[in-house]
């Protein structure tokens, strides 16, 4: 594909991770921003304030564990600077720790066994409600969780910002995955699959 037919999607928060294989096929440019300049991003900025991205550019935003880095009270904030970015057909993909798979292992007295294994090593509840212990202990500041989300919540969030529609699925790995459309997707996209 042409590089000026390709579509853009930001990838918010990237650090070191690469963009998720839905925007690996070819058809996707990769713009990366994050907070912190050691990551060399394209842009750098926080999600609450991404001003040097202009309105209605991109086709989509991607947020891997990112949301829940926020204060509650600035989770719509982030999120309406998903919106404002996104053009008027673009998606928003958004992961989080699922704090409801969470509770029901710490319910079970597990709060500091692996529950799954990351690219960075084990996770456990404790993990997934506070931060990756081992980034912090580190000195990564930026990794320590301020809130979190269940599906209901997660969903809850995201309408209430603004987007149009919204689908949230488990993944295997105690996650959550929200596609969220600025405006309502075709039937035939909102009845596929999130990736």
């Amino acid at each position: 594909m042409e590089a000026s037919n390709r579509l853009t999607v930001l990838h918010v928060g990237c650090g070191r991770e690469q963009v998720h294989s839905l925007f690996r096929d070819g058809r996707w440019r990769e713009l990366r921003l994050d907070i912190d300049a050691t990551v060399a991003p394209d842009i750098v900025a926080s999600l609450t304030d991404m001003q040097s991205v202009a309105d209605m550019s991109m086709d989509a935003v991607y947020s891997s564990h990112n949301l829940e880095h926020l204060y509650a009270h600035e989770v719509p904030v982030g999120l309406r600077e998903f919106l404002r970015v996104l053009k008027p057909t673009g998606f928003a993909l958004i992961g989080v720790p699922d704090l409801q798979a969470a509770a029901e292992l710490i319910v079970a007295d597990k709060l500091t066994e692996p529950a799954y294994t990351s690219p960075a090593g084990p996770v456990t509840p404790i993990d997934m409600l506070y931060g990756f212990r081992s980034f912090l202990a580190a000195g990564n500041h930026f990794m320590a969780h301020h809130t979190g989300f269940t599906a209901k919540s997660l969903i809850e969030e995201i309408i209430g910002a603004g987007f149009a529609w919204v689908k949230v699925a488990k993944d295997d790995g105690l996650n959550l995955w929200a596609k969220a459309y600025k405006t309502h997707p075709d039937e035939d996209t909102a009845s596929a699959p999130l990736w």
